[in-house]
């Protein structure tokens, strides 16, 4: 059985924020996988799962967090909620998308590093206030223009010939424009590689902010737009594999 090393790292939440789909992108720009330790904080809404129930219940108010306990991976979160309404009713369940924070929210993670680093993701012993250098540094966004991912050959479908199946998976789905020095461009080259999903890096269209993404040709936005998709587990169809 191999130990693993504990990071506690501390997560702030601002207004309109997501609890669970941070709690996704976090785990995705680490590359690991945790626990929730600590919450407090307050909502404007909350979604969860009650035991039972075909789907998810939603509450608006001034809702306090009691709770937030369970586990976090790049696959997935398991998590559960407590939290009070205005006449100190508790309510809990599963954590679901659109359980949003009203004023603030300060979070405390636990994130597990197997023997002291496996040399993949960011490293969890350097400060978590200076998050954003612990992404891909402005070489490895170089080296991603100088050598674009192409995606694997999939499996011939039957009554389709292999130059028909060569055309049609030669070039990756994913186009990306991304600028050397520019965080949010590396957050989202490390989630397309963190997910195993095939890009090639493009040159930047027109004006506007970067990254610039591209799935199927069509124009989705920047890595606030990519991690959306990938919480609600729609980037899923283009993973490799």
């Amino acid at each position: 059985m191999q130990l693993q090393d504990l990071r506690s790292v501390p997560l702030h939440l601002g207004a309109g924020s997501d609890i669970r789909r941070s709690l996704e992108r976090l785990a995705v720009e680490f590359n690991a996988s945790g626990f929730v330790l600590g919450v407090v904080g307050n909502l404007s809404q909350a979604a969860f799962q009650c035991p039972g129930q075909a789907g998810p219940t939603i509450l608006e108010g001034d809702l306090e967090i009691i709770t937030l306990q369970g586990t976090i991976s790049p696959q997935g979160v398991h998590l559960h909620l407590s939290f009070s309404d205005g006449a100190c009713q508790v309510w809990g369940g599963h954590l679901e998308p659109g359980t949003l924070v009203q004023k603030g929210a300060d979070l405390l993670v636990g994130l597990l590093e197997a023997g002291g680093g496996s040399g993949e993701g960011p490293s969890l012993h350097s400060s978590p206030r200076q998050a954003d250098r612990l992404h891909p540094t402005d070489g490895a966004i170089t080296t991603a223009l100088q050598q674009p991912v192409l995606r694997e050959p999939a499996q011939v479908p039957a009554g389709v010939s292999a130059g028909q199946a060569a055309s049609a998976t030669s070039e990756p789905r994913v186009d990306i424009a991304v600028l050397a020095g520019c965080p949010y461009c590396a957050r989202a080259l490390r989630m397309l590689r963190t997910l195993g999903i095939p890009y090639r890096v493009v040159p930047p269209s027109g004006g506007g902010s970067l990254p610039q993404v591209h799935i199927d040709g069509v124009a989705i936005g920047g890595y606030d737009a990519l991690a959306d998709l990938h919480g609600r587990g729609a980037l899923e169809p283009l993973r490799r594999g």
